[in-house]
């Protein structure tokens, strides 16, 4: 946080978001993500993050590929 001495002691507040990509074997599948967050994320090329975890911009038609084994694993442990 930064006090701004100009405005009479106003404070700026930055957030930031890690937005750093994985990389590795989970390219090869399809991952459990809200679906509103998918399509916003298609439109607006922001990152999501999948249940297991893994944080990418989605690019590609996910029904071309197979499920990753752990979002199945995590979604089918969800009640």
């Amino acid at each position: 946080m930064t006090t701004l001495p100009d405005h009479g002691g106003d404070t700026l507040t930055e957030e930031r978001v890690d937005y750093r990509m994985d990389e590795g074997d989970r390219e090869r599948f399809a991952h459990y993500v809200r679906r509103d967050q998918q399509m916003q994320s298609m439109v607006e090329g922001t990152p999501l993050r999948a249940l297991c975890g893994k944080t990418w911009v989605p690019s590609r038609d996910p029904q071309r590929f197979p499920v990753c084994p752990e979002c199945k694993e995590i979604f089918d442990s969800l009640p």
